[in-house]
C-alpha cells in the first residue's frame, strides 16, 4: 500500500471515530489547517468545520461505518475513491466518490465528495 492509499485509509477511518479527542488529533495529523471538505450537503472549511462536520454525519447516521468501496487511484497530488457507508458488516446505505487533493507534505488540502447512493429520506 502506497503513502496515498494509507492517508485514504485514516481518511476514512476517522469518519468513524466517535470519541471526539481522538477523532480531532486525527483531524489535526491529516489535514491541512486551511482544509476543506465539500460534497452536496456540506461544505466545511477548516479543521474545525471539516470535525463538526464529521460528527453531525455520525448523529445523523448513528452505528454506521465508512469502509473503502475499492482501491485508490492517485497521481501527482490527487487521489479518486470510493467508499461505503452501512451497518458493520452489511449493505450500503449511502455510497460515495471523493477525490483528494493533497498538500505537498501529504496531508489533505481538500476533499470535493460526490454521492452516488443516498437514502429518499436525505
Amino acid at each position: 500500500m502506497n503513502d496515498t492509499a494509507k492517508l485514504v485509509e485514516r481518511y476514512l477511518a476517522t469518519w468513524n471515530i466517535t470519541d471526539a479527542a481522538e477523532r480531532r488529533a486525527e483531524i489535526d495529523a491529516i489535514w491541512a489547517e486551511d482544509a476543506r471538505y465539500v460534497d452536496p450537503l456540506a461544505d466545511a472549511t477548516g479543521r474545525d468545520a471539516i470535525d463538526a462536520t464529521i460528527a453531525a454525519v455520525q448523529q445523523q447516521f448513528p452505528g454506521l461505518v465508512f469502509t473503502p468501496g475499492g482501491e485508490v487511484d492517485a497521481h501527482h497530488n490527487l487521489a479518486r475513491f470510493t467508499w461505503n457507508l452501512g451497518p458493520e458488516g452489511g449493505e450500503a446505505i449511502v455510497v460515495g466518490f471523493d477525490v483528494a487533493v493533497l498538500t505537498e507534505d501529504g496531508r489533505i488540502q481538500t476533499v470535493h465528495g460526490f454521492l452516488d447512493q443516498v437514502p429518499a429520506a436525505l
